[in-house]
């Protein structure tokens, strides 16, 4: 399958992505962006909004929300979970490509690239023209919250491992066999995922590939700084720890400038 859109496979995963989610990361997350949003009081984008894991907690504090993401299947999603909000806190939803924002300038006060958002983004230019639309959608001053997935360039390969099994969304049992390849001459890391459904007699594969850059947290604040923005703080763990070469998260809070 071709790598060269860090979107692709998002369509197939929308099905698996809230029970793969909810075994691996959780709601470890959730209470620093609650924590963020609650000290900022501002409009807020989410980018890569998704299922709306977060969106839906965050709009749930009283935060005007606004999400966008390429993928209809993930956005459906989170349209069925923002029916079940009170409608004066129901976020809304853009289907977008992020690498070109359809918002006027200084439109928000906080924009969140939740996990490994921006090492989605496979080329350099890419990269790029996100950066520069956040800063232009936001205001002067404005926060910039990035969390990124830790330590790519080392994720270790592997080839067909049953990852997980259980119990699946539809009732059956769904297991997730994974392989795991890095280009290290683009710099990409590859997740080939297969989930195998079984409901009574009947068994459905389906398979996808997720592709991220492995960019370091060093080289993302460089990036960063260059697109006009200043960090003030590098987070090694969602309860505010500082971030080293060891750390379990990266996590970015920066200032437009």
């Amino acid at each position: 399958m071709a790598t060269s859109e860090g979107w692709h496979g998002w369509d197939t995963y929308a099905a698996f992505y809230d029970w793969e989610n909810a075994r691996t990361l959780g709601r470890r997350d959730v209470a620093f962006w609650r924590r963020t949003l609650r000290a900022e009081q501002a409009r807020t984008l989410e980018l890569g909004c998704g299922t709306g894991r977060l969106l839906v907690p965050m709009a749930r504090t009283g935060v005007p929300m606004v999400g966008i993401d390429r993928s209809s299947e993930m956005l459906a999603r989170a349209a069925a979970r923002i029916r079940r909000l009170p409608r004066d806190q129901r976020p809304r939803l853009i289907r977008g490509d992020i690498r070109t924002l359809p918002f006027p300038d200084r439109a928000f006060g906080v924009v969140m690239a939740p996990y490994g958002l921006l090492q989605s983004l496979l080329r350099e230019s890419d990269l790029s023209a996100l950066l520069d639309d956040v800063h232009r959608v936001l205001r002067p001053g404005g926060l910039f919250g990035i969390d990124l997935v830790p330590d790519l360039p080392a994720w270790r390969e592997y080839n067909e491992k049953v990852s997980m099994r259980g119990v699946g969304p539809r009732g059956g049992e769904l297991t997730l066999v994974e392989t795991v390849r890095q280009d290290r001459r683009r710099k990409l890391t590859i997740f080939d995922e297969t989930f195998v459904e079984r409901i009574g007699r009947r068994q459905a594969k389906h398979s996808f590939s997720l592709t991220f850059r492995t960019l370091s947290l060093p080289e993302v604040v460089d990036r960063i700084g260059a697109a006009g923005f200043e960090v003030e703080q590098l987070l090694g763990d969602y309860r505010g720890g500082r971030w080293t070469d060891e750390s379990s998260e990266w996590l970015i809070v920066a200032r437009r400038r």
